[in-house]
């Protein structure tokens, strides 16, 4: 398990570098990715966050053990626009509204390399699809604040 970098650590500003060998310390960030998502009771977690400039991201869905890894995600199609409200273990504490995409598809690879493909995703998961790609691009959910307010949640 790690411990989550936090705003200020420019690390968070920087792009994701893409995975080119599927190996052993590939299987071991993912997991170690995981138990830290766990630990700190996030549903998202990217490479960076944990101080890795890899394109990696997990996230939790449906049952709580269900875990979805992505590695190289890139956003292949997305359609309209909603609001949101997020959060991000990297700004803990702090509340936003954003407008993220109504329905959202991304290409990426398993844990083995193979190629798989999201289509239409919506609502939560969308969300936190497009959160978490953010991460690899060195963006933070406070760069799409609709008030630039942030709300502190207890």
């Amino acid at each position: 398990m790690h411990s989550i970098i936090t705003i200020g650590n420019k690390k968070l500003l920087s792009r994701s570098k893409k995975i080119k060998h599927f190996d052993g310390s590939l299987k071991k960030l993912v997991d170690e990715m995981i138990a830290t998502m766990y630990e700190h009771n996030g549903i998202g977690l990217a490479a960076v966050q944990i101080g890795e400039l890899r394109k990696v991201i997990t996230i939790r869905y449906g049952n709580s053990n269900d875990v979805l890894v992505l590695i190289n995600p890139e956003i292949i199609e997305q359609q309209g626009i909603i609001p949101a409200q997020e959060g991000c273990l990297s700004i803990p504490g702090k509340w936003g509204n954003v407008r993220r995409p109504a329905s959202i598809s991304i290409k990426a690879q398993d844990i083995n390399g193979k190629v798989f493909k999201i289509k239409n995703a919506t609502d939560l998961l969308a969300q936190v699809l497009a959160h978490e790609i953010d991460h690899l691009d060195g963006k933070l959910f406070i760069n799409r604040l609709v008030n630039e307010e942030f709300a502190a949640r207890a």
